[in-house]
């Protein structure tokens, strides 16, 4: 019976060893993942909108906090969604509608003059306060903001007068408006916008029902764009059919190029090295919520998910298939192995920076420019993030792809061009 056994398992390892994995298999799994998780994170911004509305219904302190926790929850699929940037343009173009950042929060509110001063040089909205104000100038023309429509945050005030900063949608807005300015710098505390700004009948900071209106129609228009992503992953939809038909190393190239762009110059760089050379909590990814180490750390499971071939989604389901690593490892298993190790060390670090801001140090502490321990934190975790780019760029030549550039940041690239 034992020799049965192991002869059993003798026969299964050869037959698996024999299984080729093929190049189609691999996008159709990153397609499956991709649409698993903009369905889950329009789900979630659904759940955020019934929150809300409850919210503004109500506006109690919990109510507010219950808003609060709701948004935190929506950040962890979108977040894991990062990784389908840069490889494929459609996800690049729309990304800025629901994610852009750092955000001129003067745009959309009131804001502290003495910390965040009452004009800039480079954008002449800095302090428009949209809903103080039922008429602001853009680009030295009367533009009426009542009433506060999708239109009006969309496609007026969105980079208004083609300046990025001008932030009027998306999750950084609404988290702007559930939280408030963090004013705290690197000390401990994130933004405490009380819940009394949205209080018709004792009303804190004036313009309570604009206010709600304005967090109201973020949102609903936050679920609009999510369920314009979604659809493009479905079946038949387009972000899905040019990657299915624009051949398997096209498709390949893609997937690396996000890889590659997200682990280097986006996260490695423009969202952890510039702050720490800079020990700048503006430039924190989710600067009112104190909520970064999580971004991060859900960055990452969003290319693990995407190397293995594995999301979990947040009901618990599982979507699994060929990942890019099971061809890689089918090419070369060394490979394999070196790319699975360098994730794992990345996780590692980033699960201490994760570990460590849930314990009371937040990732704007960490910033500071005399904690040479939080500083160290998040300097392992660009360091793993820089060698595990290493090792995505060996990808590939052993999947026999065209060179492909990843995106960069001065930062790493010339430390010197941060400081001109």
């Amino acid at each position: 019976m034992k020799y049965f056994k192991f002869l059993t398992i003798q026969v299964y390892l050869l037959i698996f060893s024999q299984v080729a994995f093929s190049s189609q298999e691999v996008l159709k799994t990153y397609a499956d993942i991709a649409e698993a998780v903009y369905e889950d994170s329009l789900d979630t911004a659904k759940v955020l909108r019934s929150v809300i509305q409850n919210f503004v219904n109500n506006p109690t302190e919990q109510n507010l906090q219950d808003a609060k926790d709701a948004w935190l929850a929506a950040r962890v699929p979108y977040q894991q969604s990062e990784v389908y940037r840069f490889g494929n343009p459609i996800v690049d173009d729309w990304e800025g509608k629901v994610n852009a950042w750092p955000l001129d929060e003067g745009l959309i509110d009131y804001v502290e003059s003495n910390s965040y001063g009452d004009q800039s040089d480079e954008n002449e909205n800095y302090v428009s306060n949209v809903i103080a104000n039922k008429l602001i100038k853009i680009n030295g023309k009367n533009v009426s903001t009542s009433p506060i429509t999708k239109e009006l945050i969309a496609e007026k005030l969105q980079e208004a007068g083609g300046v990025e900063a001008n932030v009027a949608t998306g999750y950084h807005a609404i988290e702007f408006l559930l939280w408030g300015q963090d004013l705290n710098g690197t000390d401990a505390g994130a933004g405490s916008r009380p819940a009394t700004d949205f209080n018709i009948s004792n009303c804190s900071n004036g313009n309570c029902e604009r206010r709600a209106e304005y967090l109201k129609v973020a949102t609903d228009l936050l679920i609009d764009d999510l369920e314009e992503m979604a659809s493009n992953w479905r079946s038949n939809g387009q972000a899905r059919n040019d990657l299915m038909s624009g051949g398997t190393k096209k498709g390949l190239t893609a997937i690396i190029t996000g890889l590659g762009s997200l682990s280097y110059g986006e996260l490695a760089g423009e969202r952890m090295q510039l702050g720490l050379m800079l020990h700048d909590p503006e430039e924190e990814h989710d600067c009112f919520s104190d909520n970064t180490h999580n971004s991060h750390y859900y960055d990452l499971i969003g290319m693990i998910n995407v190397y293995t071939g594995k999301y979990v989604g947040v009901n618990g389901r599982i979507i699994s298939g060929v990942g890019l690593g099971d061809l890689v490892r089918q090419k070369n298993a060394s490979l394999h192995n070196e790319m699975m190790n360098k994730l794992s060390e990345t996780l590692i670090s980033m699960n201490h920076m994760k570990k460590t801001a849930e314990a009371g140090k937040s990732y704007d502490q960490m910033l500071a420019s005399d904690d040479d321990h939080g500083n160290q934190i998040i300097q392992d975790v660009v360091d793993h993030l820089k060698e595990q780019t290493l090792s995505i760029e060996k990808l590939i030549a052993v999947l026999d792809l065209n060179a492909i550039g990843f995106e960069g940041s001065d930062s790493l690239d010339d430390p010197q061009k941060v400081f001109e």
